[in-house]
């Protein structure tokens, strides 16, 4: 096929559209989960169908399966746009500071970090896709998707029927939960010993967030992550929530601000995401400079491996790409938050070296840290810029919006290195994306929070990821002297265990490093509710029992199935929203 039958006006189109109906849906689960999803997938299975549909009564030509590619990277990189900052440092800046961008800047600030991600993503390409091969679950499964129903007709008929019954269950569950009550998270029955400051108490597992939340779109998170991301979530949240905590509260290294709190995570996360970051990080720079040694050592090897095609653009186009890009994310830090000159221009070379951890932990994972890495930044800037919330926030939002859209167009090109697309316009569509979902991504956040102050951090909207990014930045003004008492030493202790788990799974024997867990996703499960962790475990553990089971049914449906779950209780929470929203200005 072409360069031409790729690029299409309608491909763009079709993308942008589906970019514009997904997004809502992860700025809803950002806000109320700290999670996103990446829509490839859906965006995919739409479009074949309507297309399909459209043929004979519009004169369509065939939908072809390269076009396809380059309407679900527009629409997914849409979809990634709240890693620009729309569901964490935005909202922590406007409860910390009052500051609230209006829609116009608000879309230019989105717009220009997630370009930034798009530069890191065209450098990484060749070394994580083509030398390192990293898996990409999320690429691999939209791949395999889209090569399935190309090759069968009737396939794809029957995984959009599967897709959209799981989305009705699912919507129709959380629509249960939202007017009903009948629903509700279960917390599991155990219970801990207190000692030190809290003998005499019991811990309940409910407090410590051991519970079934009956959120339909965790289960489909896990089943696509896999058993063994899914594994090292849960031995993850065991240490951090039920082994870690307890010690913390006993020795009064975190004191709960009412004794009675039903719920402990906001205290205890402000502690635990410390070394959680440093297991993270390590395990990602050392995997990545492994990598390079071993690409350095087998120089005709990675030579054999380059083709034209490996590189979505020369090397003078990336260079100006990425001055540019750079330009543009240090004017938008001075211009709209009068951040200093030198500490914008470091943050964004930070961005930089956090976009490639990022692009390691969702090549192995599929989950990007983009919470946790911009913990990172702001550590970094507590030090350099102390006492300066807004600097601590925002140039942490650059990594963060950096690193998202550097995991999501990396996810959409391991898509198109699996299916023959050409890099080079997949890059573009990510523009194209990138445009579509920092305005429509703007217009749904400043519609579902118009007061974030009063909504935020409720039992409406929890916000996890914008407890975690205030907490930090007020912890942090003071400097890295204000780190949490003992954090500083369990860091060094994540640090090393993550360096070790890293050089096992590179260079230890094939049996373990098969069975070493995953360091980056156990270190995920200390920064959120361990309640997330299990109902990822539950459906990764599910989508396991099914391939062995039913192997043939499962190579077919549990991806389809697993993006119907989340896609339906995403859509149904931002109808609920946006409901309550008119009900209320009526």
């Amino acid at each position: 096929m072409s360069p031409a039958r790729e690029l299409t006006r309608r491909s763009v189109l079709t993308g942008m559209v589906l970019g514009a109906i997904l997004t809502p849906c992860n700025v809803y689960s950002g806000l109320k989960i700290g999670w996103s999803f990446n829509m490839s997938i859906v965006a995919a299975l739409l479009s074949y169908g309507f297309w399909n549909l459209a043929m004979a009564p519009l004169g369509a030509r065939r939908w072809g399966l390269l076009e396809n590619n380059i309407n679900q990277t527009t629409a997914s990189s849409a979809a990634s746009i709240i890693s620009g900052g729309l569901v964490a440092p935005i909202p922590a800046l406007a409860l910390l500071t009052g500051q609230t961008l209006p829609l116009q800047w608000l879309i230019v600030w989105v717009a220009v970090v997630s370009l930034l991600g798009v530069s890191v993503a065209v450098s990484m390409r060749r070394q994580l896709l083509v030398v390192e091969q990293l898996t990409f679950p999320a690429g691999v499964a939209t791949a395999e998707t889209v090569q399935q129903i190309y090759a069968r007709g009737a396939e794809a008929a029957a995984r959009v029927r599967m897709l959209v019954a799981a989305l009705m269950v699912s919507g129709a569950v959380k629509l249960v939960e939202t007017f009903s009550g009948w629903i509700r998270a279960w917390p599991l029955p155990f219970q801990l010993s207190g000692s030190g400051a809290m003998a005499g108490r019991t811990l309940g597992g409910g407090q410590l967030g051991f519970a079934l939340d009956p959120s339909l779109l965790l289960v489909g998170f896990g089943a696509i992550i896999g058993l063994r991301a899914g594994l090292s979530l849960l031995i993850g949240a065991v240490l951090a929530w039920a082994v870690i905590a307890p010690v913390l509260l006993a020795r009064q290294a975190v004191v709960l601000p009412a004794q009675d709190a039903a719920f402990w995570y906001p205290a205890l996360v402000e502690w635990l995401l410390w070394p959680g970051v440093a297991l993270m990080v390590s395990a990602s720079l050392t995997a990545f400079g492994l990598a390079i040694w071993s690409r350095r050592r087998t120089p005709n090897q990675t030579a054999a491996s380059r083709s034209a095609v490996d590189q979505p653009i020369s090397r003078q186009a990336f260079w100006l790409a990425f001055a540019a890009t750079l330009l543009l994310a240090v004017v938008a830090q001075v211009a709209l938050f009068d951040i200093a000159i030198w500490v914008a221009v470091l943050a964004v070379l930070l961005a930089y070296a956090l976009a490639v951890v990022a692009a390691r932990v969702v090549g192995e994972t599929g989950i990007p840290p983009i919470g946790a890495l911009g913990k990172v930044s702001q550590l970094s800037f507590g030090v350099l810029a102390p006492a300066n919330l807004t600097a601590n926030l925002m140039t942490a939002n650059v990594a963060g919006g950096a690193a998202g859209q550097c995991a999501d167009l990396l996810n959409d090109l391991k898509t198109g290195h699996l299916v023959g697309a050409t890099p080079r316009l997949q890059v573009t569509a990510q523009l194209f994306g990138i445009l579509t979902g920092s305005v429509v991504g703007s217009l749904a956040y400043l519609a579902l929070i118009p007061d974030p102050k009063a909504m935020l951090i409720t039992a409406e909207w929890p916000a996890p990821a914008v407890v975690t990014w205030k907490a930090v930045a007020e912890v942090l003004s003071g400097g890295l002297s204000a780190v949490p008492d003992g954090a500083l030493p369990a860091m060094g202790l994540a640090a090393a265990l993550g360096v070790l788990l890293a050089i096992m799974r590179a260079m230890g024997p094939a049996v373990l490093s098969r069975l070493a867990p995953s360091a980056p996703a156990a270190g995920l499960a200390f920064v959120i509710p361990a309640s997330n962790s299990i109902s990822l475990f539950l459906g990764s553990m599910a989508a396991a029992v099914a391939t062995a089971i039913a192997p043939a049914w499962s190579a077919r449906f549990v991806i389809v199935l697993a993006a119907g779950l989340v896609a339906g209780e995403s859509l149904v929470g931002v109808l609920v929203a946006f409901m309550r929203l008119a009900g209320a200005a009526g």
